[in-house]
């Protein structure tokens, strides 16, 4: 069994793009638990990042795995990559609320084990890689 991991939840509170009732899930699955688990909520990382907020440095996990609820992988490796936190990619575990059900989310948050998703990156912002991808550049 692995370490346990801090959990960070993103409520994507501006862009509107996570489906309301998987973030309202998943939230309020984290309040019921009474696992021994160690989480946050943040209003919303891509904010965060436009405001160079400095409580972006503390939301990496610098001394243990990290679990994120939040959107894509890619963006929110990129997010914190260019805010010069990058996330290790070895102890870092996103779970995507744009593509997957509460009930994923919920059980691969609540595991002891992690599964690294987050790979050496391209040092592309999300739109020049899907730009790339579609031919356009």
């Amino acid at each position: 069994m692995g370490e346990k991991c801090r959990i960070l939840y993103c409520n994507c509170a501006h862009a509107r793009v996570v489906p309301d009732e998987v973030k309202n899930a998943v939230l309020d699955k984290l309040c019921e638990t009474d696992a021994d688990i160690s989480w946050q909520a943040v209003s919303d990382l891509c904010e965060m990042v436009a405001r160079r907020d400095p409580a972006l440095k503390n939301l990496r996990a610098d001394d243990g795995n990290l679990k994120i609820a939040a959107c894509f992988p890619r963006a929110v490796k990129w997010l914190f990559a260019s805010s010069g936190v990058p996330l290790d990619p070895e102890r870092t575990q996103i779970c995507n609320m744009r593509e997957q059900s509460a009930g994923e989310i919920m059980q691969a948050l609540l595991s002891d084990d992690i599964t690294p998703n987050v790979p050496e990156g391209t040092g592309k912002a999300p739109a020049e890689v899907v730009a790339e991808s579609e031919g356009n550049a």
